[in-house]
């Protein structure tokens, strides 16, 4: 039995050199931030975490509710930049709830709050 060999067109192109070719870096999974924020803030984000842990989005949100509600926009703003740092998603329901002017549950009003009617 006579065993022929035919090689590839291309030896770039064979399936070893496409297996042994290294490929170009993809972007990381977790990589969704997609605009710039100040190093003020991914500090004060980071040291928030070390802080609360694994809470730590949901906590900063709770500020930020606590702060909007209270008609601080300053603080507002800064808790909301924490909470986009930590988990941007969480901070879009942040974004809808106040744009509502409605109240998640787990924050109580403050002693000079009224409730939106």
């Amino acid at each position: 039995m006579t065993v022929h060999f035919a090689a590839s067109r291309r030896s770039t192109q064979s399936p070893l050199a496409r297996a042994l070719r290294r490929r170009k870096p993809g972007r990381a999974a977790n990589d969704n931030c997609t605009e710039r924020g100040n190093d003020r803030m991914l500090h004060a984000a980071l040291h928030h975490f070390a802080r609360h842990g694994l809470g730590a989005a949901r906590e900063a949100r709770r500020q930020a509710e606590r702060a909007f509600f209270a008609g601080d926009r300053a603080s507002y703003d800064w808790w909301h930049g924490i909470c986009r740092t930590l988990d941007a998603r969480l901070a879009r329901g942040l974004e809808r709830t106040t744009a509502a002017g409605l109240r998640t549950e787990g924050v109580a009003p403050s002693a000079n709050e009224t409730l939106p009617q």
